[in-house]
């Protein structure tokens, strides 16, 4: 009993199918009309469409470490109270590079780098807007008409409108065009790419980025080694001209008690304190020196070496949305569209009945 029942509900769905077959055969024409006018429209789609150029910039970070013979030299420093900034990482270690690449104060104060278009210095901020076309569309609103970026501009002296302008621009990159990501993490090889509209300003702000988040890498990890380094140099020269005071010192008071008879000691202490302070100088412009060239070496190997292997070379690969396949994509999307319009349409008008 079963069984015939659900044969008869398999028939039901056969004929149904069969119905809705013939029915849409029945409207063909209205099928191809909405098909045709899909690949139109497709096809004008293709030449709205503006190609995207991607450019792609990869690099490699090497961390500078101490280690070996230098480990047991800045334990003699930490002695006379020296740190002289070793560390093994920290906040701006080589894995958040990559973050660092996409943070916003990076990107920003990217924005505002100079490049040259046309023979004309302008911020690549502006140079955004213009691909944007935003200054065709701010031409009606005053309190953006008279908005501009100019190169190196201060960040902080910008305005709420230029904030807000700014906010806009670095969430359209950092959502939707800006990519870094770590192909190799044991050799700290980097990708950084971008995808946008401008082909120009694709190579320009990748580049520009990439010297930006270097410069800024580079002077916060070698920043308490360098700082270091400075106060032992300026010691180093403040002792050097105690000495040199010292020993003119030893030289008038020996002037002083040339052919001194040899009773009178008194008149001699002068000069021996002068050489007392000349021996004591030596002694400490001896050490200081000593931690200044260590410093030196510190600083060295603290300084990360961030190498660009491949940078974006005009012409950049380009992504275009080609006719074809807009006509195709076109006509499959509308002709999908009406044929599913046409069997709700049936299908509301049986339930009607």
């Amino acid at each position: 009993m079963e069984t015939n029942k659900d044969e008869i509900i398999l028939k039901e769905l056969l004929l149904k199918a069969k119905e809705r077959y013939t029915f849409l055969l029945s409207k063909w024409k209205t099928i191809v009309l909405a098909g045709s006018i899909g690949a139109l429209v497709g096809l004008g789609y293709s030449f709205y469409k503006k190609p995207i150029y991607t450019a792609t910039l990869t690099y490699a970070l090497e961390d500078g470490k101490a280690s070996g013979g230098l480990g047991g030299a800045l334990g003699l420093a930490s002695t006379f109270g020296l740190d002289l900034g070793v560390s093994g990482g920290g906040a701006f270690s080589g894995a958040n590079l990559m973050e660092l690449f996409k943070s916003r104060v990076m990107v920003e104060q990217t924005l505002l780098a100079p490049v040259t278009q046309n023979n004309k210095t302008i911020s690549l901020a502006e140079m955004f807007i213009q691909d944007k076309k935003w200054r065709e569309k701010w031409e009606e609103k005053p309190a953006l008409k008279s908005i501009t970026f100019l190169p190196n501009t201060d960040r902080t002296k910008f305005t709420r409108a230029q904030d807000s302008i700014f906010g806009v621009i670095y969430k359209d990159l950092s959502k939707n065009s800006l990519t870094v990501e770590q192909k190799d993490k044991k050799a700290s090889i980097g990708t950084i790419t971008l995808k946008v509209t401008s082909e120009y300003f694709a190579q320009q702000f990748t580049m520009a980025l990439t010297n930006t988040v270097i410069d800024y890498y580079i002077k916060t990890k070698s920043k308490r080694a360098k700082e270091n380094m400075d106060i032992l140099v300026r010691q180093t020269d403040s002792i050097r001209g105690e000495l040199n005071g010292a020993i003119t010192g030893v030289a008038v008071a020996n002037d002083n008690t040339f052919g001194l008879n040899p009773a009178l000691n008194v008149k001699r202490v002068p000069s021996a304190r002068r050489q007392v302070d000349v021996q004591a100088n030596t002694a400490i412009l001896t050490e200081i020196v000593k931690q200044a060239e260590l410093a030196k070496v510190t600083l060295r190997k603290e300084t990360p070496l961030i190498q660009v292997i491949d940078q974006p070379i005009l012409p950049l690969p380009k992504e275009k949305f080609g006719k074809a396949k807009g006509i195709i994509l076109g006509a499959i999307l509308a002709g999908f569209l009406t044929v599913l319009g046409l069997i709700v349409r049936r299908i509301f008008k049986e339930i009607s009945l």
